[in-house]
């Protein structure tokens, strides 16, 4: 976790949009192909019974799921405030004038220098891909500075990292009953208390394993 700091600052970079199509953990295991229905647009929660801790009491926001892998990013891990002209800097925008701080989120143990932005439906650029009804995920930094020039989302959540699985891989956890899966709730993803989301997503869950 101490090595957050020093990625914020030096090595953040805008991910390319075809990550989404086909992320992976390069630890995983392969598991079976995909055959139950996509859990894009779900949120992905972390049962009692997870065993891994980089992923206890998680709640991720399931950005892809198909025959490629899948990809999501946690929204519960808050790391703190990162003042927005710090983080543009990093991406080699300067002398932008920005001011003001944002929240910043672990979103997964992959690729920490890599910047996503989960926001509503009220805002979009190139890469934003749309996940569920009313809420989208933008992995550049363009939306750090319309942010920052007061022309971004109205709501937001910015990550560094995120959660991959190759194919297959997720299925298999999800026959271990390790996740528990519920519907994505903006109010949730974007407004909750951090410290309540996994208990308010277990809450909504749509399955008793």
């Amino acid at each position: 976790m101490r090595r957050i700091g020093r990625y914020l600052v030096l090595a953040l970079v805008v991910l390319p949009a075809a990550l989404f199509a086909a992320p992976s953990d390069p630890g995983g295991a392969l598991g079976p192909s995909l055959s139950a229905p996509s859990l894009k647009g779900q949120l992905l929660i972390a049962t009692e019974g997870m065993t891994d801790p980089r992923f206890d009491h998680a709640v991720i926001l399931m950005v892809s799921h198909d025959h490629d892998g899948a990809f999501g990013i946690v929204i519960n891990r808050p790391l703190g405030e990162k003042p927005l002209a710090e983080i543009l800097e990093a991406f080699g925008r300067k002398d932008t004038g920005a001011t003001g701080s944002v929240p910043v989120f672990l979103g997964g143990p992959v690729q920490l220098e890599a910047s996503f932005t989960i926001h509503g439906s009220d805002y979009s650029r190139t890469h934003t891909r749309t996940v569920a009804a009313h809420l989208a995920v933008t992995p550049s930094s363009e939306v750090l500075e319309d942010i920052a020039q007061n022309q971004g989302p109205a709501k937001s959540l910015v990550a560094f990292g995120y959660a991959g699985w190759s194919p297959g891989q997720l299925e298999n956890e999800l026959a271990h009953n390790v996740w528990y899966m519920a519907p994505a709730d903006p109010g949730i993803v974007l407004d909750d208390d951090r410290s309540k989301v996994w208990e308010h997503a277990v809450a909504r869950r749509t399955q008793d394993l």
